[in-house]
Order: C-alpha cells, then sequence, then structure tokens
C-alpha cells in the first residue's frame, strides 16, 4: 500500500482509506463481528486511514471502531465529524458547544482522547465559517484533534475557514460518477496544501462487482431516495456502467480497483476512502494504488464514462439541503 500526507501538515495514510459507514447499518443488517473481520482485512492490507462520524449508525461505526482497536492494539489515523443532527427534525448544528459535545461522545465511543482529523459535518450558512475555524484551532490547541477538515463544501468556503486556521482536508463526494469537485474545488485544495478525501468513488456499489443494479436488487432505504437510481433515470445509465465493466475486464482489472485507480490519478492530494463492511469486497479493490494507468487507459475510461454522463443527482432535494452548491 502506497502513502500520500494528509494535508500539507498532516500525517502519512494510506493512498486509501476505509469508510465505515456502513458499520451502522444503513446500507443493510451488519454484526459486529463482520465490521471487525472487515477492519482486520484493511490492517492486512495496509489500510491505516478510518473514517467515521458520530451519526453513522447513531454511534455503533464509531463504537465498533473503538472495540476493533483495543482488541487489536492497532493506531491507524482516525477521521471523525460533527454538525449532522438526528432525528426526526434532521438538520444542522455548527454551535460550539453543540461540537464540542458530540467530539466528546465520539472520543468515548473510539476509546481515546484524541482524534487525528476532525470534520464538520455539514456547514450551516448562518453560521460564518470563520467561526468553526476558531474553533478548531482551539480544539487543535487543547490536544483534542490533530486537524480540521469540512466536508460537502464550496471552494469560497475553504478559503474563508483557510485564511483563519489552516485547513486539512476537505471531504466531497467524487467518483467517475459524480465529477462537481473538479469545477474548482480539487484545485483549490491543491493551491492550499489541503487534501481531498473522495467519500462514494465507488458511487454507492455500482462499480462493485456484480454492479449494484436497481433491475434487480434491494437498494435499501437509502439507495432508493437517491434519483440516480430510479427507473426513468436507470434506464440510461445502465447501458454506460455496462460498458465500463466490460473495459474493466478487457484491462484486467477489477471495475471498482479501476475506478479508484482513476481517482488516485486524479492528483497526489487526493485520498479515497471507499467503502464497505465486506472484507471480501475490500479486497477486490484494496490494490488499486499499484494500477498504473496510461494516457490512451485514461482516455478509454473517459470515452465510457465522460463528464456529465450520469442522468438523475446523487442526492434528491432533501438530502441535498445541507450540501453547499457553488456553480
Amino acid at each position: 500500500m502506497q502513502h500520500r500526507r494528509l494535508g500539507t501538515h498532516g500525517p502519512q495514510v494510506s493512498s486509501l482509506g476505509l469508510g465505515c459507514l456502513s458499520f451502522g447499518g444503513l446500507f443493510g443488517a451488519t454484526d459486529e463481528n463482520t465490521s471487525l473481520a472487515c477492519l482486520d482485512a484493511a490492517w492486512d492490507h495496509g489500510i491505516r486511514f478510518l473514517d467515521v462520524a458520530n451519526v453513522y449508525g447513531s454511534g455503533q461505526s464509531e463504537r465498533v471502531i473503538g472495540a476493533w482497536c483495543a482488541s487489536r492494539g492497532h493506531r491507524p489515523v482516525i477521521a471523525t465529524k460533527a454538525g449532522i443532527v438526528q432525528g426526526a427534525a434532521r438538520g444542522v448544528n455548527n454551535d460550539a458547544a453543540y461540537l464540542r459535545a458530540e467530539l466528546e461522545g465520539s472520543l468515548r465511543r473510539l476509546r481515546c482522547d484524541h482524534v487525528d482529523l476532525f470534520y464538520l459535518h455539514r456547514h450551516d450558512p448562518a453560521q460564518p465559517i470563520e467561526d468553526v475555524a476558531a474553533l478548531m484551532a482551539e480544539l487543535t490547541a487543547e490536544g483534542k484533534i490533530g486537524g480540521y477538515g469540512l466536508s460537502e463544501i464550496g471552494p469560497g468556503t475553504l478559503r474563508r475557514a483557510h485564511a483563519v486556521h489552516p485547513v486539512t482536508a476537505v471531504q466531497n463526494e467524487y467518483s467517475l460518477a459524480s465529477r462537481q469537485p473538479e469545477l474548482g474545488l480539487i484545485q483549490t485544495c491543491a493551491e492550499l496544501g489541503v487534501a481531498f478525501v473522495p467519500f462514494s468513488p465507488l458511487a454507492r456499489g455500482i462499480f462493485g462487482q456484480p454492479m449494484l443494479d436497481p433491475d434487480t436488487d434491494d437498494l435499501g432505504p437509502f439507495r432508493a431516495q437517491i434519483p440516480r437510481f430510479s427507473p426513468e433515470n436507470w434506464r440510461h445509465n445502465k447501458p454506460r456502467l455496462l460498458a465500463y465493466h466490460r473495459l474493466a475486464a478487457e484491462m484486467g482489472h477489477h471495475p471498482a480497483a479501476l475506478a479508484l485507480a482513476w481517482c488516485l490519478h486524479r492528483g497526489d492530494h487526493l485520498i479515497p476512502i471507499p467503502g464497505t463492511r465486506s472484507a471480501a469486497h475490500l479486497a477486490a479493490w484494496a490494490n488499486a494504488t499499484e494500477i498504473r494507468l496510461s494516457a490512451e487507459a485514461l482516455a478509454q475510461i473517459e470515452a465510457a464514462l465522460p463528464v456529465g454522463w450520469a442522468f438523475g443527482d446523487r442526492y434528491n432535494d432533501a438530502m441535498a439541503a445541507s450540501v453547499e452548491r457553488y456553480c
């Protein structure tokens, strides 16, 4: 496993991280032993960067990671997040007291007194980002966090926060199916020395093998709400994806590994965090850092899945309410 630096002054981490959302059951039923086995597999493959959040399974994903670290004696680089409020009145809270309390809860569940990276999960436009950055500077000085990040934000917000206290990482959705960060965010991160951490780089299962297919598979309550998977959009998306899967086979790569290799080729400051709760699925793409893509191969991938190929948005209107729009 190769390594990249998490921002200009952050730690060295594995070039691929592991997104731990599904440990909390959002994409289907799971159990702690399955999640622990996945974490064991990640460690065996050299993955040393784990991404989680307080709201994943109402804290269950953090508890699993805490139990795993305690029982195995491992110390990966851990990122967690706060800022999304759970419950029927789901919303966003960027108040200092709330973020401090949520961080303390995360530290208890993770069984540690310090987290390497603490993200603002979503930005509340009513709360100046400068106030959040000032709080993150305080938490860093207190030794509670090693650095801070922002999620689902635009270049302008990044610049404002970075001017108050340097941002370590930005985490937005980015994949061959969702490429909005190319419109300035990836470039701004590179300019400022901020790591860009793509989440959902496997586009919520469509680059897996077998490919997630709404025509035959149970999408679960979350993915069923995503417009990209609706029948009227899927009939356009499926042929494109089948062509991509054929291309991956011709190149001799697992389609998920190829999608991650493409992502890694977009810049040395990108550190994708594919998510899974399956050790077998993880093993299928863990070698993505070893794949070298020629200009010709990149052009073939681009021809199969050009910018803007996907029909339907990555979120419905309710999901997108707290996502920062910048273009």
